[in-house]
């Protein structure tokens, strides 16, 4: 009886858990009219929204690689992957990874962006969607962190980078926050990119805000000013997340899809 009682409970707060979230979608799909969608239903990147992410000098982007084994596009999923590097005699990297982003082709102003992905996990993996603006240079322009997970956890972070957070380190309002996910399974990331507010999700769940506040300090709020682009990338190693262990890789990411909305 006792363990009947214990299902019966469990059963209940599961019950109302998806139904706040239905009632969450709904509420979406009302404020919100759906204007693009990749779905990655074909069987290869498309070029004319995606380009393949350049190596760079950053963590991030320090073990980028075109390498096509690193690329996937199956089971209507965009599948980005980052190993050992054993197979690219002239290349000195260590590890190379895969990133996608949509710089030149597509940006999204004041609207809804929305990734549904699943997250492998391996040591020193540090897996990401985040936006950046067209025409400004890092921080003043802005940088918006949808998502940011490392290692195997089972928390992702959500943060807000500009002039007044980064070069005055100025965290009032607060610039970030983490929220839980379910590392086995597919969650939905969000950003709400509006005039005054900028406004995180995970699996529809609101996790944090940053609003446009009067201050005399420059660069506080430059979102609305500019069109941002979108970068899905797949790292390994760096300051932040630390070293990592060849024998957890390889590593991938699925994207299930992406979402941008606008208000009807």
């Amino acid at each position: 009886m006792k363990y009947t009682s214990i299902i019966v409970i469990v059963l209940v707060m599961i019950s109302g858990l998806v139904s706040c979230n239905s009632q969450r979608s709904k509420e979406i799909k009302a404020e919100w009219q759906l204007v693009w969608e990749e779905d990655f239903d074909g069987s290869d990147i498309d070029y004319t929204v995606w380009s393949k992410i350049p190596r760079g000098k950053s963590d991030w982007n320090n073990y980028m690689s075109d390498y096509d084994s690193l690329y996937e596009v199956a089971n209507g999923n965009l599948i980005l992957r980052g190993i050992v590097n054993n197979v690219l005699p002239n290349d000195t990297a260590p590890f190379i990874t895969g990133g996608v982003y949509t710089k030149d082709k597509i940006v999204f102003g004041e609207g809804r962006l929305e990734i549904r992905a699943k997250l492998n996990g391996a040591k020193g993996a540090w897996p990401a969607f985040w936006m950046l603006p067209e025409d400004a240079q890092w921080p003043h322009g802005g940088e918006i962190d949808i998502m940011e997970r490392l290692d195997y956890d089972s928390i992702v972070y959500q943060t807000v980078h500009t002039n007044y957070t980064y070069n005055l380190n100025i965290k009032n309002p607060p610039n970030g926050a983490t929220a839980p996910i379910n590392p086995e399974d597919y969650n939905t990331y969000a950003v709400e990119k509006r005039k005054d507010t900028l406004s995180f999700f995970v699996n529809n769940n609101l996790t944090f805000q940053y609003p446009r506040i009067e201050t005399d300090k420059v660069g506080q709020f430059p979102f609305n000013d500019q069109d941002f682009y979108l970068l899905i990338d797949m790292q390994l190693g760096g300051s932040w997340v630390g070293k990592v262990d060849p024998e957890t890789l390889p590593v991938e990411m699925y994207i299930d899809r992406v979402r941008f909305y606008t208000t009807p």
